[in-house]
């Protein structure tokens, strides 16, 4: 932990980016949105060295199939998903989750750099399984800070929660900013 709190203070004593956070609780799901580069993952991993926090991730299971960067990524927190299939993820975390003392999970909802009509759903579905409340992460290019803002307990009201969500995010810049998506749930569709 004092290697990954070093490289952080390292880089946040040359970067023009600033790091802003607010309290974690123990237990916790970590979103961070507008996601549109590959910055995204190096700027939360910076956020959770500086705050001496051990954080997991899920990634795509050919990432950590590579022989070198799996090994990195496999060592940094991350748990590998097969996204060709549905294998009881949810399900799967939130009993990690339950079962941790101290647990926290970075996710990106929208599950890619590219624009989307709809972030995926796994986060809610994993916070509300595991009765843990979200953080908002996010990457500002307009104020360069980066980091988290917010706790916040779902509700299970889907467009409720994402309107809250929403507006948190609203004016939050990404690095690639044309490849930005407004946060909405499939399901807030079908809610109505």
């Amino acid at each position: 932990m004092a290697l990954t709190s070093a490289i952080a203070s390292a880089y946040l004593s040359v970067s023009r980016w600033k790091l802003s956070t607010q309290p974690l609780p123990d237990k916790v799901i970590v979103i961070g949105a507008p996601h549109t580069s590959n910055w995204d993952g190096v700027f939360m991993a910076i956020s959770m060295w500086k705050c001496g926090r051990t954080f997991s991730f899920l990634v795509k299971d050919s990432i950590v199939k590579a022989p070198i960067l799996g090994w990195f990524v496999k060592k940094i927190g991350a748990v590998p998903v097969e996204r060709s299939a549905a294998h009881g993820l949810v399900e799967q975390v939130a009993q990690r989750i339950r079962e941790a003392d101290t647990f926290t999970l970075c996710i990106t909802p929208k599950g890619t750099r590219s624009p989307r009509d709809f972030w995926k759903s796994g986060f809610y579905r994993i916070a509300m399984e595991a009765g843990v409340p979200i953080q908002l992460g996010f990457i500002d290019r307009s104020t360069l800070t980066f980091g988290w803002g917010p706790t916040y307990q779902l509700t299970g009201d889907v467009r409720a929660d994402m309107e809250v969500i929403r507006a948190f995010y609203a004016e939050k810049v990404g690095v690639r900013p044309e490849k930005t998506s407004v946060p909405r749930l499939r399901s807030e569709d079908e809610a109505e």
